[in-house]
């Protein structure tokens, strides 16, 4: 006759033998599937990556030195990228029949008189210009910053780009914007009477997007 110990490895025996059987009835891709990353959550990543994507970092400076201050080793790269934002708010700035009309929207003795091949008209000064990739062998982006002290404005103490984009606070120097922030905007050839950059600015907020097309540039 088996002893005791002999019948309890026999139970032993046939228990683990059980206990192989259903775990090989178990679907073991089913319960990968159970851990996966599901569809949905793929989506919202690759949403996330490419919002990411879109946007750089940029830092708007408010003259050469400012820029070199923050960038010793590219005081050169400064001072062109100043050049050159000037020439682009000249083109693509805001423009008005008359002093009066653009102090209005700018504060007192926020605009200058310019004659040109165009005509004659007010501008307000630049304020600022944004810059991006400035260390990058590939080159720098940059564009004209403008900004309202008028109190009546809607965009007073406001980095305003040069199609009415608002940038946020004057007092904000580094921020991440759209790639399309750099892209060239139309050459401004008409002026404009008093509230009209105003209300593109207004209109460009709500939107929360700088992709209007056409725009008050014409």
């Amino acid at each position: 006759m088996p002893t005791d110990l002999s019948k309890t490895r026999s139970k032993n025996t046939s228990s683990e033998q059980t206990a192989s059987k259903r775990s090989r009835s178990i679907n073991i891709d089913s319960m990968r599937k159970g851990f996966s990353v599901k569809p949905l959550a793929l989506g919202i990543t690759a949403i996330f990556l490419s919002s990411c994507g879109d946007k750089e970092k940029a830092e708007v400076f408010t003259s050469p030195e400012d820029c070199t201050n923050a960038n010793p080793e590219y005081a050169q790269q400064c001072k062109l990228a100043y050049e050159e934002a000037l020439a682009e708010a000249q083109r693509t700035g805001p423009k008005y029949n008359s002093q009066r009309d653009c102090e209005s929207e700018f504060g007192n003795n926020q605009c200058h008189a310019v004659n040109n091949s165009s005509g004659s008209f007010f501008m307000p000064f630049m304020a600022g210009y944004m810059l991006s990739n400035l260390m990058s062998p590939r080159g720098y982006n940059y564009q004209p910053m403008f900004t309202s002290y008028s109190r009546y404005s809607p965009y007073r103490n406001r980095w305003i780009g040069a199609d009415g984009y608002d940038f946020g606070d004057y007092r904000r120097r580094s921020m991440h914007v759209s790639k399309d922030s750099f892209k060239p905007k139309p050459t401004v050839n008409k002026t404009m009477k008093r509230g009209g950059f105003g209300s593109s600015v207004r209109a460009k907020s709500s939107w929360g997007s700088s992709s209007k097309k056409g725009g008050w540039g014409g």
